[in-house]
């Protein structure tokens, strides 16, 4: 069993694709993109932390019941919907705050401030392809979908390229 992280996806939004630049046509290219990219990592026994901006409100349930793996969402800015509603859609469990992983990793929709001397990392999405922020650093992780090839990323690759970090 795996743990991956990805944040942003924004199923469903014609909007994300002309502001942030997505390389799709259509809003159906860049769902089944989505599922292909999750599914061909993701197995029915594994962990996705979705931060925040899952999107396709009307039609979360049946996009939910296609990807693999137990969901769980930390709510972001677009997920407007009541925790209850996310349950029955088919995440396991929802968050309004952010969410300590591991006792280390805090898992958040918006960058959170860390500094050097904070015992803590952040791993959160919201600024999709902001030239302000790094991809990565020795005390954050941008999982927003445009910064990770669409795909969810395991907690393995994160701490991989967050150790190679000087």
């Amino acid at each position: 069993m795996n743990t991956f992280f990805i944040a942003d996806l924004h199923f469903s939004d014609m909007n994300i694709i002309r502001y942030e630049n997505r390389p799709f046509c259509s809003v159906t290219q860049m769902n089944k993109t989505l599922i292909r990219n999750w599914n061909s990592v993701v197995t029915q026994k594994d962990i996705v932390y979705v931060l925040g901006d899952f999107g396709a409100e009307k039609e979360e349930s049946i996009l939910l019941s296609e990807l693999f793996g137990k969901k769980y969402l930390v709510k972001g800015n677009h997920d407007t919907n009541t925790n209850e509603y996310y349950r029955k859609a088919g995440f396991s469990e929802v968050y309004d705050m952010p969410v300590i992983y591991q006792q280390f990793w805090i898992l958040s929709h918006e960058p959170l401030y860390i500094n050097v001397n904070m015992p803590y990392a952040n791993l959160f999405g919201h600024i999709h392809q902001s030239p302000l922020f790094k991809d990565y650093s020795r005390h954050h992780f941008c999982v927003s979908a445009e910064r990770i090839d669409y795909t969810p990323v395991t907690m393995e690759e994160i701490r991989k390229k967050i150790s190679q970090t000087k």
